[in-house]
Protein backbone atom coordinates (compact mmCIF):
# COMPACT_ATOMS: atom_id res chain seq x y z
CA UNK A 1 0.00 0.00 0.00
CA UNK A 2 1.30 3.44 -0.96
CA UNK A 3 -0.51 5.43 1.73
CA UNK A 4 -3.29 5.13 4.25
CA UNK A 5 -4.77 8.43 3.18
CA UNK A 6 -4.18 10.34 -0.04
CA UNK A 7 -5.64 13.76 -0.86
CA UNK A 8 -6.23 15.08 -4.36
CA UNK A 9 -6.56 18.84 -4.79
CA UNK A 10 -8.24 19.45 -8.14
CA UNK A 11 -10.88 16.99 -9.31
CA UNK A 12 -10.39 17.15 -13.06
CA UNK A 13 -9.58 14.50 -15.62
CA UNK A 14 -6.13 13.73 -14.19
CA UNK A 15 -7.07 13.87 -10.52
CA UNK A 16 -10.22 11.84 -11.06
CA UNK A 17 -8.48 9.22 -13.20
CA UNK A 18 -5.69 8.88 -10.63
CA UNK A 19 -8.25 8.33 -7.88
CA UNK A 20 -10.05 5.66 -9.91
CA UNK A 21 -6.80 3.86 -10.75
CA UNK A 22 -5.39 3.96 -7.21
CA UNK A 23 -8.63 2.64 -5.77
CA UNK A 24 -8.75 -0.15 -8.35
CA UNK A 25 -5.13 -1.08 -7.54
CA UNK A 26 -5.80 -1.11 -3.79
CA UNK A 27 -2.85 1.25 -3.39
CA UNK A 28 -4.44 3.59 -0.81
CA UNK A 29 -6.90 3.02 2.01
CA UNK A 30 -8.79 6.31 1.69
CA UNK A 31 -8.90 9.12 -0.89
CA UNK A 32 -10.09 12.60 0.02
CA UNK A 33 -10.55 15.43 -2.45
CA UNK A 34 -11.28 19.09 -3.04
CA UNK A 35 -12.09 21.25 -6.05
CA UNK A 36 -13.11 24.92 -6.10
CA UNK A 37 -15.87 24.06 -8.60
CA UNK A 38 -18.99 22.84 -6.73
CA UNK A 39 -20.16 20.90 -9.79
CA UNK A 40 -16.95 18.88 -9.82
CA UNK A 41 -17.26 18.17 -6.12
CA UNK A 42 -20.82 17.00 -6.76
CA UNK A 43 -19.66 14.79 -9.65
CA UNK A 44 -16.96 13.24 -7.46
CA UNK A 45 -19.55 12.31 -4.84
CA UNK A 46 -22.14 11.15 -7.36
CA UNK A 47 -19.65 8.93 -9.19
CA UNK A 48 -18.08 7.67 -5.93
CA UNK A 49 -14.62 8.44 -7.31
CA UNK A 50 -13.49 10.07 -4.05
CA UNK A 51 -14.20 8.63 -0.60
CA UNK A 52 -14.70 12.02 1.05
CA UNK A 53 -15.12 15.33 -0.76
CA UNK A 54 -14.54 18.59 1.12
CA UNK A 55 -15.42 22.20 0.35
CA UNK A 56 -12.09 23.49 1.71
CA UNK A 57 -8.60 22.32 0.68
CA UNK A 58 -7.27 22.36 4.24
CA UNK A 59 -9.94 19.89 5.34
CA UNK A 60 -9.12 17.58 2.43
CA UNK A 61 -5.40 17.35 3.23
CA UNK A 62 -5.65 17.02 7.00
CA UNK A 63 -4.00 13.72 8.07
CA UNK A 64 -3.10 12.86 4.46
CA UNK A 65 0.15 10.98 3.93
CA UNK A 66 0.36 12.07 0.28
CA UNK A 67 -1.12 15.20 -1.31
CA UNK A 68 -1.47 15.43 -5.09
CA UNK A 69 -1.84 18.95 -6.48
CA UNK A 70 -3.85 18.33 -9.65
CA UNK A 71 -4.35 22.00 -10.48
CA UNK A 72 -3.40 24.26 -13.42
CA UNK A 73 0.31 25.03 -13.26
CA UNK A 74 -0.25 28.74 -12.50
CA UNK A 75 -2.36 27.75 -9.47
CA UNK A 76 0.34 25.61 -7.86
CA UNK A 77 1.55 28.30 -5.47
CA UNK A 78 -1.96 29.23 -4.31
CA UNK A 79 -2.90 25.59 -3.79
CA UNK A 80 0.23 25.00 -1.73
CA UNK A 81 -0.42 28.07 0.42
CA UNK A 82 -3.96 26.84 1.14
CA UNK A 83 -2.89 23.29 1.97
CA UNK A 84 0.39 23.55 3.85
CA UNK A 85 -0.92 24.82 7.22
CA UNK A 86 -3.13 21.72 7.53
CA UNK A 87 -0.59 19.16 6.33
CA UNK A 88 1.18 16.62 8.50
CA UNK A 89 4.85 17.23 9.24
CA UNK A 90 5.84 14.10 7.34
CA UNK A 91 3.55 14.72 4.35
CA UNK A 92 4.69 14.07 0.77
CA UNK A 93 3.38 16.56 -1.81
CA UNK A 94 3.50 16.10 -5.56
CA UNK A 95 1.92 17.67 -8.64
CA UNK A 96 0.86 16.70 -12.17
CA UNK A 97 1.69 19.91 -14.04
CA UNK A 98 2.76 20.04 -17.69
CA UNK A 99 5.64 22.37 -16.87
CA UNK A 100 8.19 21.59 -14.21
CA UNK A 101 10.61 24.48 -13.76
CA UNK A 102 7.79 26.96 -13.15
CA UNK A 103 6.29 24.59 -10.57
CA UNK A 104 9.60 24.19 -8.75
CA UNK A 105 10.09 27.96 -8.82
CA UNK A 106 6.63 28.50 -7.31
CA UNK A 107 7.19 25.89 -4.60
CA UNK A 108 10.52 27.48 -3.70
CA UNK A 109 8.88 30.91 -3.55
CA UNK A 110 6.14 29.68 -1.20
CA UNK A 111 8.42 27.62 1.05
CA UNK A 112 11.52 29.81 0.96
CA UNK A 113 13.52 26.87 -0.38
CA UNK A 114 12.84 23.64 -2.25
CA UNK A 115 11.48 21.27 0.41
CA UNK A 116 12.66 17.63 0.43
CA UNK A 117 9.06 16.41 0.62
CA UNK A 118 7.96 17.94 -2.71
CA UNK A 119 8.19 15.72 -5.80
CA UNK A 120 7.59 17.36 -9.19
CA UNK A 121 5.86 15.01 -11.64
CA UNK A 122 4.08 15.05 -14.99
CA UNK A 123 1.94 12.15 -16.27
CA UNK A 124 2.09 12.02 -20.08
CA UNK A 125 -1.54 11.08 -20.50
CA UNK A 126 -4.84 12.80 -21.10
CA UNK A 127 -7.60 13.50 -23.56
CA UNK A 128 -9.23 16.61 -24.96
CA UNK A 129 -11.99 16.12 -22.37
CA UNK A 130 -11.88 17.71 -18.93
CA UNK A 131 -13.50 17.27 -15.55
CA UNK A 132 -13.83 14.32 -13.20
CA UNK A 133 -16.96 13.19 -15.06
CA UNK A 134 -14.64 12.25 -17.96
CA UNK A 135 -12.09 10.43 -15.78
CA UNK A 136 -11.16 6.89 -16.78
CA UNK A 137 -9.67 3.94 -14.94
CA UNK A 138 -6.78 3.14 -17.28
CA UNK A 139 -5.72 6.62 -18.37
CA UNK A 140 -2.11 6.13 -17.20
CA UNK A 141 -1.60 2.48 -18.09
CA UNK A 142 1.46 2.03 -20.33
CA UNK A 143 2.07 5.80 -20.33
CA UNK A 144 5.13 7.64 -19.05
CA UNK A 145 5.26 9.79 -15.96
CA UNK A 146 8.19 12.20 -15.80
CA UNK A 147 9.59 13.07 -12.38
CA UNK A 148 12.12 15.88 -12.06
CA UNK A 149 14.07 15.50 -8.80
CA UNK A 150 15.62 18.67 -7.39
CA UNK A 151 18.79 19.24 -5.38
CA UNK A 152 17.05 18.92 -1.99
CA UNK A 153 14.96 15.88 -2.94
CA UNK A 154 14.22 13.31 -0.23
CA UNK A 155 14.85 9.88 -1.82
CA UNK A 156 12.04 8.32 0.20
CA UNK A 157 9.51 10.89 -1.04
CA UNK A 158 10.65 10.27 -4.62
CA UNK A 159 10.33 6.51 -4.10
CA UNK A 160 6.78 6.82 -2.73
CA UNK A 161 5.60 8.89 -5.70
CA UNK A 162 7.37 6.55 -8.10
CA UNK A 163 5.54 3.58 -6.58
CA UNK A 164 2.25 5.48 -6.71
CA UNK A 165 2.50 5.94 -10.48
CA UNK A 166 3.77 2.42 -11.03
CA UNK A 167 0.74 1.14 -9.13
CA UNK A 168 -1.56 2.61 -11.79
CA UNK A 169 0.40 1.06 -14.65
CA UNK A 170 2.66 3.98 -15.60
CA UNK A 171 6.36 3.91 -16.41
CA UNK A 172 8.30 6.46 -14.38
CA UNK A 173 11.23 8.30 -15.98
CA UNK A 174 13.54 10.84 -14.29
CA UNK A 175 14.57 14.02 -16.08
CA UNK A 176 15.96 17.48 -15.39
CA UNK A 177 13.18 20.08 -15.05
CA UNK A 178 14.51 22.46 -17.70
CA UNK A 179 15.11 19.62 -20.14
CA UNK A 180 11.54 18.48 -19.50
CA UNK A 181 10.14 21.89 -20.36
CA UNK A 182 12.14 22.13 -23.60
CA UNK A 183 11.03 18.67 -24.70
CA UNK A 184 7.36 19.18 -23.94
CA UNK A 185 7.33 22.61 -25.53
CA UNK A 186 8.11 20.70 -28.73
CA UNK A 187 5.92 17.63 -28.30
CA UNK A 188 2.87 19.11 -26.55
CA UNK A 189 2.78 22.84 -25.86
CA UNK A 190 3.57 24.11 -29.40
CA UNK A 191 1.21 21.57 -31.08
CA UNK A 192 -1.66 22.78 -28.89
CA UNK A 193 -0.85 26.41 -29.70
CA UNK A 194 -0.77 25.63 -33.44
CA UNK A 195 -4.05 23.71 -33.32
CA UNK A 196 -5.83 26.55 -31.51
CA UNK A 197 -4.38 29.14 -33.89
CA UNK A 198 -5.30 27.15 -37.00
CA UNK A 199 -8.93 26.60 -35.94
CA UNK A 200 -9.26 30.25 -34.92
CA UNK A 201 -7.94 31.36 -38.33
CA UNK A 202 -10.45 29.18 -40.19
CA UNK A 203 -13.29 30.36 -37.97
CA UNK A 204 -12.61 33.96 -39.06
CA UNK A 205 -12.77 33.24 -42.80
CA UNK A 206 -15.86 34.26 -44.79
CA UNK A 207 -16.28 30.66 -45.95
CA UNK A 208 -16.05 29.22 -42.44
CA UNK A 209 -19.43 27.47 -42.55
CA UNK A 210 -18.55 25.66 -45.76
CA UNK A 211 -15.09 24.82 -44.44
CA UNK A 212 -16.26 23.23 -41.20
CA UNK A 213 -19.26 21.43 -42.71
CA UNK A 214 -16.98 19.75 -45.26
CA UNK A 215 -14.15 18.88 -42.88
CA UNK A 216 -13.08 15.24 -42.93
CA UNK A 217 -11.15 12.87 -40.72
CA UNK A 218 -7.80 14.56 -41.28
CA UNK A 219 -9.16 17.86 -40.01
CA UNK A 220 -10.64 16.17 -36.95
CA UNK A 221 -7.37 14.38 -36.20
CA UNK A 222 -5.24 17.49 -36.62
CA UNK A 223 -7.49 19.79 -34.59
CA UNK A 224 -8.68 17.39 -31.87
CA UNK A 225 -6.48 18.97 -29.22
CA UNK A 226 -8.06 22.38 -29.90
CA UNK A 227 -11.01 21.00 -27.92
CA UNK A 228 -8.82 20.88 -24.79
CA UNK A 229 -9.29 23.26 -21.86
CA UNK A 230 -8.35 26.80 -23.02
CA UNK A 231 -7.58 27.88 -19.44
CA UNK A 232 -5.23 24.97 -18.83
CA UNK A 233 -3.31 25.50 -22.06
CA UNK A 234 -3.18 29.26 -21.57
CA UNK A 235 -1.49 28.55 -18.24
CA UNK A 236 0.90 25.97 -19.72
CA UNK A 237 2.05 28.27 -22.54
CA UNK A 238 2.47 31.17 -20.10
CA UNK A 239 4.46 28.99 -17.68
CA UNK A 240 6.77 27.76 -20.46
CA UNK A 241 6.73 30.90 -22.59
CA UNK A 242 10.42 31.10 -23.51
CA UNK A 243 10.71 27.52 -24.76
CA UNK A 244 7.44 27.77 -26.68
CA UNK A 245 8.36 31.11 -28.25
CA UNK A 246 11.79 29.82 -29.36
CA UNK A 247 10.21 26.82 -31.07
CA UNK A 248 7.46 28.96 -32.58
CA UNK A 249 10.15 31.14 -34.18
CA UNK A 250 11.65 28.02 -35.76
CA UNK A 251 8.25 26.80 -36.94
CA UNK A 252 7.43 30.16 -38.51
CA UNK A 253 10.77 30.04 -40.35
CA UNK A 254 9.99 26.52 -41.62
CA UNK A 255 6.56 27.59 -42.86
CA UNK A 256 8.01 30.60 -44.63
CA UNK A 257 10.49 28.33 -46.43
CA UNK A 258 7.67 25.97 -47.45
CA UNK A 259 5.68 28.94 -48.76
CA UNK A 260 8.63 29.95 -50.92
CA UNK A 261 8.96 26.41 -52.25
CA UNK A 262 5.28 26.45 -53.23
CA UNK A 263 5.55 29.89 -54.86
CA UNK A 264 8.58 28.69 -56.82
CA UNK A 265 6.75 25.46 -57.80
CA UNK A 266 9.58 23.34 -56.41
CA UNK A 267 7.39 20.27 -56.07
CA UNK A 268 10.23 17.78 -55.80
CA UNK A 269 11.51 19.66 -52.75
CA UNK A 270 8.02 19.65 -51.23
CA UNK A 271 7.72 15.91 -51.79
CA UNK A 272 11.17 15.33 -50.27
CA UNK A 273 10.13 17.29 -47.18
CA UNK A 274 6.98 15.18 -46.84
CA UNK A 275 8.99 11.98 -47.21
CA UNK A 276 11.54 13.06 -44.59
CA UNK A 277 8.81 13.99 -42.16
CA UNK A 278 6.92 10.73 -42.60
CA UNK A 279 10.08 8.67 -42.24
CA UNK A 280 11.09 10.57 -39.11
CA UNK A 281 7.67 10.15 -37.51
CA UNK A 282 7.54 6.42 -38.20
CA UNK A 283 11.13 5.91 -37.06
CA UNK A 284 10.79 7.75 -33.75
CA UNK A 285 7.30 6.51 -32.88
CA UNK A 286 8.58 2.97 -33.31
CA UNK A 287 11.14 3.66 -30.58
CA UNK A 288 8.57 4.70 -27.97
CA UNK A 289 8.34 2.10 -25.23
Amino acid sequence: MIAQRLAIIGLGLIGGSLARALRNAGAVAQISGYDPDPSRRADAQRLCVIDRVYDQPAAAVRDADVVVLSVPVLNTADALVECLPACKLDVIVTDVGSTKQSVLDDVQRVCGKLPPWFVAAHPIAGTEKSGIANSVLDLFRRHRVIVTPHEAQDPNALAVITRMWQAVGARVVEMDARQHDEIFAATSHLPHLIAYSYVDMLARLDEKHQIFSNAGGGFRDFTRIASSSPQMWHDVVKANADSVADLLDQQIGELQQIRELIRAKRWDDIKALFERARAARERYLAQIE
